[in-house]
């Protein structure tokens, strides 16, 4: 059955939300993937703008099955516009992409959603795979992430015994609404994200937990996705992960200037090595990335440190190093 238009009526089986702000560059490939899905129901397509001064509005607009709801760019937050989503959806169970998350197949939505509302199963999210102009610690360390959940490409539950999350590691812990699902009345009603300025994903997901609740990794449910940052950005978006980390119940150990010395130093050595046997970098590619990755390192494990002696409630420091604050203000 098929995508609705704005004016339909009633409930549908899915909501597929979209929050953007300047999102021009994958917006058009994300919608026609979006639209292009093989599902088994109704489904419907909102996205929630919040100022968008680029060609954003006019990608939405030609695509006349999407029902675009607009706010100011005060009103947005990233659990605050999640849960406003939900709100407004009308289907059953909701998928959550970023303005820059492309699903990989026309099976996307049927696999993503599949385990949500299965037993206690509320959330589910899927893999991300990195954009092949990512550079290389990024693309690995993404990677990585995603392959830590992996059991081939069965769907995992996570659970928490008597909602106790100390037992659990990193990589049963993470959550990212990059590429996410949940049953809509279950964040209407019962665990709506919280409202802080970064990582809404990971305190949503603990929440989950924490309530008794399992949560899925869906490896099928794959989205190209990785975030298009510069060298100067990228250390204020480490470190804005990091305090997020900290705002969601992570219990990060401050590094020494030793310790961060050491982890940059073992990076370094570790990446490099992998981007010499990288089959998919050219000599050309492989020489640049060898020069340029390090300077990400860099940013990375300082900004890390940064952040960890950061307190959540020293404003002035979190907006002189934050990259959410860099784009508010702008």
């Amino acid at each position: 059955m098929p995508l609705v238009s704005p004016t339909a009526r009633g409930r549908v089986d899915a909501t597929v939300f979209v929050p953007t702000f300047n999102g021009e560059t994958y917006l058009e490939r994300l919608l026609t993937a979006v639209e292009g899905q093989d599902f088994e129901g109704k489904y419907e397509v909102l996205v929630i703008d919040s100022g968008s001064t680029d060609e954003t509005l006019r990608i939405v607009a030609e695509h006349t099955l999407v029902r675009l709801v607009q706010i100011p760019q005060s009103e947005f937050g990233h659990g605050k516009t999640r849960n406003l989503a939900a709100g407004l959806a009308r289907g059953k169970k909701i998928a959550f992409l970023s303005h820059d998350a492309v699903p990989m197949s026309a099976q996307w939505l049927r696999e993503l959603l599949a385990p949500v509302g299965e037993s206690d199963c509320k959330v589910a999210y899927g893999r991300q795979i990195a954009r092949s102009t990512c550079f290389p610690s990024l693309k690995y360390e993404i990677g990585g992430v995603f392959a830590a959940g992996d059991t081939g490409n069965a769907v995992t539950l996570v659970r928490a015994p008597n909602g106790d999350l100390s037992g659990l590691t990193e990589a049963e812990l993470f959550h990212s609404d990059v590429n996410a699902a949940s049953l809509t009345s279950f964040i209407s009603q019962e665990i709506p994200f919280r409202d802080v300025p970064y990582s809404e994903d990971l305190a949503f997901a603990r929440d989950v937990l924490s309530a008794g609740y399992a949560k899925a990794y869906v490896p099928g449910a794959a989205v190209e996705h990785s975030n298009d940052v510069t060298l100067a950005d990228y250390g204020k978006r480490v470190f804005d992960e990091t305090l997020g980390r900290k705002r969601a119940g992570s219990d990060e150990q401050t590094l020494s200037w030793l310790g961060m010395l050491a982890r940059l130093a073992r990076d370094i050595s570790r990446t490099s090595g992998r981007i010499i046997r990288d089959p998919d970098y050219g000599l050309g590619a492989t020489v640049r990335w060898l020069c340029l990755n390090p300077a990400y390192l860099i940013k990375k494990w300082i900004n890390i440190r940064r952040a960890q002696l950061t307190g959540l409630s020293d404003e002035s420091r979190i907006a002189r190093y934050s990259l959410e604050h860099t784009l508010k203000a702008n």
